[in-house]
């Protein structure tokens, strides 16, 4: 069971929910909401009069976060619905993602930020495939925290044994991916045992509730002490009697931070100048920290783009055109060896080329398929990749936001794959490919 500790008011919790269809996310992030007082009351109102359409004699408070039309038609979450509320002890945004095995992309979507994951598991069929599946997506994509939330405990007489049996289940295949931290909490959300205040039925259980582990949980994604990077996102170059000389990139700091006076280097290019300046909000300052969207001037005229990285000197990336990642593969369409597509990193896209698929994880058994030829929708896997043009990438294990890219299909724009860089509980064995310098036009 996780510790606790004392939490500034001002600290904000980022987490997603997850689980298979049925398995009460939705329901558990309506009661969430309902107890802690963050539903407005036109809001409820209409809820009750929807659920009261429907013959429900109870308000039905998945319909707090299942806004689409055919998600109330079809009593399932397709989109990802994010959710901001707070309580004293902290703010929250969450994202509530889809348990239908053909939207589990959107999962990754929304864990991509998340400091916690929810994993809702039902007590009546314990750990299942799609279990593992996102487990296995909340430890590719390095979540801190994990909850287990053993749900609909009201249907098995709330009995301790099932649940400390799916706990262990759960617990010992986490590990085993490599989950930093695993919190179990047996609950109920159409009876609120557990949500917000102590199940009365469950007396066995001496754990914190759900929310009070959402507000206790250590927030560990400060990443002001991370390497120092800027994606270039724009050039201001106004010309202005006012401004003549003026030349400033302006991007958000996706990691560390920058102080005027600091040796940096651009790259690919490798040009490297000092900081003369940096405005935040139209006002010089003398440091800028992560999340932060400010513009930089440089002591020199360097050739600077859209797409360049500003990066401390002492502390800058390799760059290079041959990336191995793992990928979550998210679109209908496969990805296959040999297939043309477009890289986004960053702020910057280039031409690439799917040179290898090494491997396939097996859910049920953590196991590498070698070579499988093509990813198919909610594949995950090994790829190594050649891009056009070489890349400042970091380790996905260093920093989330510049150790991730995308695959794009160069030619309707459809989104193909969420690719992490560097070394995962994925890896598969180094494979000799003989034709790996045959064939490549860049």
């Amino acid at each position: 069971m996780s510790t606790t500790t004392e939490i500034s008011e001002t600290t904000l919790l980022r987490f997603a929910t997850a689980g298979s269809v049925d398995d009460g996310k939705s329901t558990l992030v309506g009661r969430l909401l309902h107890d802690s007082k963050s539903v407005l009351v036109d809001q409820l109102e209409a809820v009750e009069r929807a659920s009261a359409s429907r013959g429900q004699d109870a308000p039905d408070l998945a319909l707090l976060t299942d806004g689409l039309r055919a998600e109330r038609e079809q009593g399932i979450t397709i989109d990802v619905a994010y959710r901001y509320f707070a309580t004293p002890k902290r703010r929250f945004i969450l994202a509530d993602t889809p348990g239908h095995v053909q939207y589990t992309r959107n999962m990754v979507t929304g864990a991509s930020t998340a400091e916690l994951t929810v994993i809702l598991v039902d007590a009546r069929n314990g750990v299942v495939e799609q279990t593992r599946r996102h487990a296995a997506i909340a430890a590719l994509l390095r979540v801190p925290h994990v909850v287990l939330a053993v749900n609909k405990m009201d249907l098995v007489d709330y009995q301790e044994s099932v649940f400390a049996a799916i706990a262990e289940e759960f617990t010992a295949y986490a590990l085993e991916l490599g989950v930093p931290e695993i919190t179990a909490i047996p609950i109920s959300a159409l009876a609120g045992d557990n949500v917000v205040d102590p199940s009365a039925n469950m007396d066995w259980y001496g754990g914190p509730t759900f929310l009070e582990h959402l507000e206790t949980v250590p927030v560990t994604h400060d990443l002001s002490h991370c390497h120092a990077r800027l994606p270039v996102q724009y050039v201001i170059r106004p010309q202005t009697a006012e401004h003549p000389d003026y030349r400033g990139y302006a991007g958000q700091i996706a990691a560390g931070s920058f102080h005027v006076g600091e040796a940096v280097t651009v790259l690919p290019s490798g040009r490297a100048s000092r900081i003369a300046g940096i405005d935040l909000l139209g006002a010089p300052v003398d440091v800028a920290w992560t999340t932060q969207s400010v513009t930089v001037l440089l002591e020199d005229d360097i050739d600077i783009s859209r797409g360049d990285l500003i990066v401390p000197s002492k502390d800058a990336p390799a760059t290079t055109q041959d990336i191995e990642a793992t990928v979550c593969h998210v679109a209908d369409a496969p990805l296959t060896v040999g297939h043309r597509v477009l890289l986004k990193h960053g702020t910057r896209t280039v031409k690439a080329i799917v040179k290898d698929i090494p491997s396939r994880l097996t859910l049920d058994d953590l196991s590498l398929h070698p070579h499988p030829g093509q990813l198919v929708a909610n594949d995950i896997g090994r790829v190594k990749i050649r891009t056009a043009e070489p890349l400042p990438v970091d380790s996905y294990a260093d920093s989330r936001r510049t150790g991730s890219f995308i695959l794009i299909d160069p030619g309707d724009g459809t989104t193909l794959t969420a690719g992490m860089v560097g070394e995962s509980f994925a890896s598969p064995e180094p494979v000799k490919d003989e034709s790996e310098d045959d064939g490549w036009d860049f």
